[in-house]
Formats: structure tokens, C-alpha cells, sequence
């Protein structure tokens, strides 16, 4: 007897080994031997095979030992309910967990925690008042579970956390990470450091430290980040993956990717550049901060295995940078045919590289794809993104009718709406549902006002752009930041208050940067102003001194005016600098496939067709008006023959697109042009005849928002 006693306590000892150690291959060798044996069906053992196979991710063999144990108990239950919420299959888990006969605080906690990681809050946080009516005593897991589950409702936190207090449970670790973690997502740093500074030193563990590592990180306060990991380091505490990503993510914010290299060079010596959620980190640093997609590629097949979040990290790197955009779309397509299903995420970074390339065609390819996928069809995140998708490939209806549809919206979905708008001319439905979100409970942001005081500025309307810049800080206590003083200096230049513009700009905290001297340059063109011009030039060139903008427009000023030796100063001055001007293309989808022009292009197949075709029609608009406006050729009067400055302007690249577009479609359908720059102000005038004698609506989409023209007139008002 006493021999079977040892025999059955030492099988129980290498059975929580295997538990531990997650040892599969040992464990179902136990098992099978348990299986064949005499011994009595035991409960106890049942139970730790549950245990084994739910840890080793094998459900199908946790179930059956579930189904052959003669008389389930708590602990059984509470084992494979653990399993099935595992593999978030959480309604199954659900069923379950009624089939208890006395539910206790393990099962209401494996439950509650598998809701809470599925984003399930009501579920949860309906189990958690369940358990409190039967007054179970809480543990630190319980109010972790609870407080991860709260969502964005902070009030409730704040009580959780009332109760943490109150209940004597901030002496667990996992109550105070979990509070760090839900403070720094949301926005709350100062009550995160409260929580983890006021942690006693047996309470922190490095989950605690890595948690308030990453909400440093979220407020982009990376150095404080990093100060903490080499505090982290000198105290000789564990360093795992999750806390080097983190710090890869203080590299980010802070903008260091020399720090970073040299990060990168210690993570390979400690043999962590392998790991999957470091690479994810690494690819997110090269990608924001200039190290360049060829690198990430690197990084990227280093790793064996590539899991959903690096797949999707490559992705969004791909789609952060318009050269790359057919990169992402070949990246999604690629992580779908290795055997990965895109989550949210992934549709989010894909749609964003849609909304770069103006696809209509993969834009709406991706969006079935979304609604045939798994993913919930209200993700928030993934309609906010389908809403700028179809913006900017010049479907605001479409934009218009998902933002309508949607049965919920954050102050991303307002904030994309109110820019589609305000992008494609429309200012005062802009203005209008700005107005409608003031009357709700979502609050502007600061990018709210960006789309807000670009809608003014477009619109020309100054009295209400002034009103919406000082509400920012007056009512919603946001300090403007650059490109708020930006639209600013941009809205009251296009309304020709050069003089306003410029006591506006003593009266900044801080210098104009690059963008807004930009603005000013813009506006002193538009007005004729020659010397500010030449001041606005000058200070852009200091900011970025291999922009080639400030010559691009002294030059075409000089031009206009008639002044040729000028010109040829400033485009000597432009190569003895080494800067060359980015060539103006502009590009059109047909047919699933993507037709570029440039300026005098003679490489496309239908060149001649296009030519012939573009030739007639500014034929036909020279008959009702039109009058090319040679100021925009750039080419001095007496080194061409005549007429040629009239044929360079006719074959622009937008000039191009057009005409591409129009005899390629059916007689009524609009047309979508792709320009990298700003339009030209002939090609502007042209297309507004065009579109009145072809009887078609055509958008061209440039570098700083939309054109729409229709019957002869153009949504900018020409105020552009």
C-alpha cells in the first residue's frame, strides 16, 4: 500500500512539473499511462490534465478530459473554463461557467478576466457586480480583471481604485500594474506616476516598471522612459521582450534613432533581435524616425516566425509612407497567404495605405473584405479609418453614408468627417457638424481644430476662425500648438490681411515654423507682396535649407512679373545648393490599374489618342473663354517660338490625367486625378471649362486638398 502511495504522489509531483514547465509531450505520456492503469478515477488527477492541456493551447484534449471525469467539481469546471475563455471563445466559457454548482472566486475571476481581454466591459463588469451581491471576497486578480475592463469609463477607475484602498488590495502587484496601465492609456500620467512611485518596494515587480516605462512612452515623455529602464537595469531586475519594446517605443517618441541604433546593436549581442514583439518595436522606430523601410525589411525577415502584430507593424510602416503605399497592399496580401487572418488592426494600416494611393478600387476591395471577416462590423477604428479612405479618394458621399450608419462615434470619426469636408471645399457642413459635436459629450481635440481652422481658412471665413482659435484654450483648455498658429497665419494671408498676418506672428510664443513661414509664402505669392515673400523665403530656407519650395515660388513670382534676370539668379542659386525640384507627376486609376503622368510625357500607350482628344478640347474652351495664362509656364517670351509656352502649358501632367480619364470612361461618370503638388493655376482655369463642356464632375486631389469642378466651377471658390 504504502508503495502505490509513493508511486501516485510522485506521478502527482511529475504532473505539476509538466503543468509548469508546459511540458505537452511528458504530460500526454502521464496521461496515457493514467489512462491504462488500475487506479481509481480521480478528480484530482482529471483536474491537472485540464490544466496541462489548457496551458499547452490544446482545447480539443482539455474538453475531453473535462467530458470523462465522473464527477466534475469546482475546480474542474473553473479548469476548462479557463481554457475555452484562452482561446476567446468566451461565450462557450460563459455556458459553462452556469453549469456550476456553487461558482467561487476562481471561477468568477477566469471568466471575468477572459471578458475583460476581449473587450467585452458590459459582460464583465455585470459578472463583477454579480460576484459582489454574493458577497465572495475579492482578490487583487478580480479587481485587475474589473479595472481592464472598464474601458474609457475613468469615473469607474477612479471608484475600482477607491475600493483597492479601501479593501486593503493595493498590496497586489497586479491592482497597481493594472492601474498604471489603464492611467497612462488614458491620458491620466499623473495618476499612473502616483501609482507606481507610491508602490512599496516588495509591491513592484517589473511588470510594474515596464508599465509605467510604457505610459511614459504614450506621452511621449521618452526620455523619462528611458531614465526608468536604466534605473530598471542598474537594480539588476529581469528584462524581458515586453520591457525592451517599450523602451524601443521611448526611442520613437523621442524621435532618437541614434539612440535607437545603438539600442538595436545590444538587443542583437543579447540575442532578442529575433523575438517577434522586439522586431515589432524596431520596425516602428525605422519607420517614424527615418530609418527607412529597406531596414525594416531586414529586421522583418530576421525573425523565424512573424506573428499578427509583426505582420501589422510592417504593414503600417509601409502605409505611414506614400512610396510604399503598393507595399503595404502586397504586405496584407502576403501575411493573408501565409495563414494569417487581419484583425481590426490590420485593416486599419491597409485602409490607410488605400486612403494614400486614392484607390477607390482597393478601398472598396478591402472594405468587403472587412465585412466578410471575423471582426465585429462596428469597430470603431475601422469605419473611423473606411470614413478618411473613401475622403480622400473623393467619395464623401460614401464617407458620409458609413459616418451615418455607424451606431456609435468617437472624436476620431468627427474629426475625419469634418476634414473629408473641409478638404474637398465644403466649409460650412464642416462648421456645421463642428457645431453639432459641441452639443455632444464627445470633446474637440486638438486635431479638431486643425480640420476646423482649415475649413475657415478655405473658406475665407476669418470672423469664425478667430472665434474657434481662442475657444480652443478659453472653453477646452488646449494650448494651440505649430500647426494651429499655421491655419492661422494660412487663413488670414488668403484673405489678403498681410499686415494682420504679420502682428500675428510678433504676438506667438514661439517662432513660425517651416509650415507656417510656408503659409505666408503662399499667400504673399496669391497677393503680389514681393517682399514678404522674400522674408517668408528666407526664414523657410533657414528651417530647411534642401526645400526647394521658397525657390519654386520666388521664382514663379519673378516669372510673372516679367523679371527673367531673377529668375536665372534664383535657379542658379538652386543648383550651386544641390536643390532640385520635385517633379510634378499626377497619376489616375482605370480599370484597377494606376496611369501616371508628367509634364510633355510621350511614354504612355495612348499618348497620341490623349493628345489628339486634349488638343480638341482646348479648342472647344478657348470658344467660351478660356485664355491660357502663360505666367505659369516658366518659359521666358523671347526663347520659344510662338505659341510654344501655350502647347508646354497644354500638356501638364493634370492636363494629362484629365483627358486620359475622359475619353477612357462612359460619357457621365466623374473622374479622380492624383496630384503630388499643388495644382497649377492654369491647369485650375482649364479643367473648370473642361468640365463644362464634357458635362462631367472631375476631382483632381493635389498635395493640399481637393477640386472638385462641375459645370465651370471649382469647390474651392477659386479661393485656393
Amino acid at each position: 500500500m504504502s508503495q502505490i502511495l509513493w508511486t501516485l504522489q510522485s506521478f502527482r509531483h511529475l504532473l505539476k512539473a509538466c503543468i509548469a514547465e508546459r511540458d505537452l509531450f511528458t504530460g500526454k505520456s502521464l496521461h496515457t499511462i493514467y489512462v491504462k492503469s488500475l487506479l481509481p478515477p480521480s478528480t484530482y488527477l482529471s483536474n491537472h490534465f485540464i490544466l496541462l492541456y489548457s496551458k499547452c493551447g490544446h482545447l480539443s484534449s482539455a474538453r475531453h478530459a473535462f467530458d470523462h471525469i465522473p464527477d466534475p467539481n469546482v475546480f474542474s469546471f473553473n479548469a476548462i473554463v479557463a481554457a475555452y475563455a484562452k482561446e476567446s471563445l468566451s461565450h462557450i466559457a460563459h455556458q459553462l461557467f452556469d453549469q456550476i454548482p456553487h461558482p467561487d472566486l476562481v471561477s468568477y475571476n477566469t471568466l471575468i478576466s477572459a471578458y475583460a481581454d476581449r473587450g467585452e466591459t458590459q459582460q464583465a463588469l455585470f459578472l463583477f457586480e454579480e460576484m459582489r451581491k454574493m458577497d465572495l471576497d475579492m482578490d487583487g486578480f478580480t479587481l485587475s480583471a474589473a479595472i481592464t475592463a472598464a474601458g474609457k469609463d475613468v469615473g469607474l477607475v477612479r471608484q475600482l481604485h477607491s475600493l483597492a484602498v479601501s479593501g486593503g488590495l493595493v498590496s497586489f502587484a497586479s491592482v497597481n500594474n493594472s492601474l498604471v496601465t489603464y492611467y497612462g492609456k488614458n491620458g491620466l500620467l499623473e495618476e499612473a506616476k502616483k501609482v507606481f512611485y507610491g508602490m512599496g518596494e516588495e509591491v513592484r515587480n517589473e511588470v510594474s516598471w515596464n508599465s509605467m516605462i510604457v505610459a511614459y512612452g504614450q506621452h511621449r515623455e521618452g526620455s523619462k522612459a528611458l531614465n526608468l529602464f536604466q534605473e530598471l537595469v542598474s537594480r539588476g531586475l529581469y528584462v524581458d521582450m515586453f520591457t525592451l519594446a517599450s523602451v524601443l517605443t521611448a526611442f520613437t517618441c523621442v524621435e532618437d534613432l541614434i539612440g535607437g541604433l545603438q539600442f538595436h546593436a545590444k538587443l542583437i549581442k543579447a540575442g532578442f533581435n529575433q523575438n517577434s514583439h522586439v522586431g515589432s518595436g524596431l520596425i516602428d522606430l525605422y519607420s517614424k524616425c527615418g530609418g527607412g523601410m529597406l531596414d525594416c525589411r531586414k529586421i522583418f525577415e530576421e525573425i523565424p516566425s512573424p506573428d499578427l502584430v509583426l505582420w501589422n507593424t510592417m504593414v503600417s510602416g509601409y502605409s505611414q509612407h506614400d512610396e510604399f503605399s503598393e507595399d503595404a497592399l502586397y504586405c496584407f496580401r502576403h501575411m493573408q497567404r501565409v495563414g494569417h487572418n487581419p484583425d481590426d488592426c490590420s485593416f486599419v494600416c491597409v485602409i490607410s495605405a488605400c486612403s494614400n494611393l486614392s484607390s477607390p478600387s482597393q478601398g472598396k476591395q478591402i472594405h468587403s473584405l472587412a465585412i466578410k471577416s471575423e471582426i465585429p462590423s462596428n469597430i470603431i477604428s475601422v469605419n473611423n479609418a473606411l470614413i478618411t479612405m473613401y475622403s480622400k479618394c473623393g467619395n464623401l458621399h460614401d464617407a458620409r453614408r458609413l459616418f451615418d450608419r455607424m451606431p456609435e462615434h468617437n472624436s476620431v470619426s468627427l474629426n475625419s468627417m469634418i476634414a473629408g469636408y473641409a478638404q474637398h471645399g465644403i466649409g460650412m457642413e464642416s462648421l456645421r457638424l463642428f457645431e453639432q459635436m459641441l452639443q455632444t459629450s464627445i470633446k474637440p481635440t486638438s486635431i479638431t481644430f486643425i480640420s476646423v481652422l482649415s475649413a475657415c481658412a478655405h473658406n475665407g471665413n476669418v470672423e469664425e476662425g478667430k472665434k474657434y482659435f481662442y475657444m480652443m484654450k478659453d472653453k477646452f483648455g488646449i494650448v494651440p500648438e505649430a500647426e494651429h498658429y499655421s491655419c492661422m497665419i494660412d487663413m488670414l494671408g488668403r484673405a489678403g490681411k498681410l499686415d494682420e498676418v504679420e502682428k500675428f506672428i510678433e504676438t506667438m510664443p514661439f517662432s513660425p515654423g517651416s509650415i507656417g513661414w510656408a503659409s505666408l509664402l503662399g499667400a504673399s505669392r496669391k497677393h503680389g507682396n514681393m517682399a514678404l515673400a522674400l522674408k517668408a523665403a528666407n526664414q523657410v530656407l533657414q528651417l530647411e535649407p534642401l526645400n526647394a519650395v521658397p525657390y519654386v515660388v520666388l521664382a514663379n513670382m519673378y516669372a510673372s512679373a516679367g523679371k527673367w534676370e531673377e529668375v536665372a539668379t534664383i535657379r542658379k542659386l538652386m543648383r550651386d545648393s544641390g536643390v532640385k525640384k520635385k517633379p510634378g507627376c499626377s497619376w489616375i486609376e482605370m480599370n484597377k490599374q494606376i496611369h501616371v503622368f508628367v509634364a510633355e510625357d510621350s511614354s504612355h500607350p495612348m499618348i497620341k489618342e490623349i493628345c489628339s482628344y486634349l488638343e480638341e478640347m482646348l479648342i472647344k474652351i478657348r470658344q467660351v473663354g478660356y485664355v491660357p495664362d502663360v505666367r505659369w509656364s516658366l518659359v521666358k517670351e523671347d526663347e520659344v517660338v510662338d505659341g510654344e509656352r501655350e502647347i508646354k502649358l497644354g500638356h501638364h501632367s493634370e492636363k494629362l490625367a484629365v483627358a486620359f480619364g475622359l475619353i477612357s470612361t462612359r460619357e457621365g461618370e466623374p473622374i479622380l486625378v492624383v496630384k503630388n503638388l499643388r495644382i497649377c493655376g492654369d491647369c485650375h482655369n482649364a479643367i473648370k471649362f473642361i468640365s463644362a463642356i464634357s458635362g462631367r464632375k472631375i476631382t483632381v486631389r493635389d498635395a493640399h486638398r481637393f477640386h472638385c469642378f462641375k459645370d465651370g466651377h471649382c469647390s474651392c471658390a477659386d479661393f485656393w
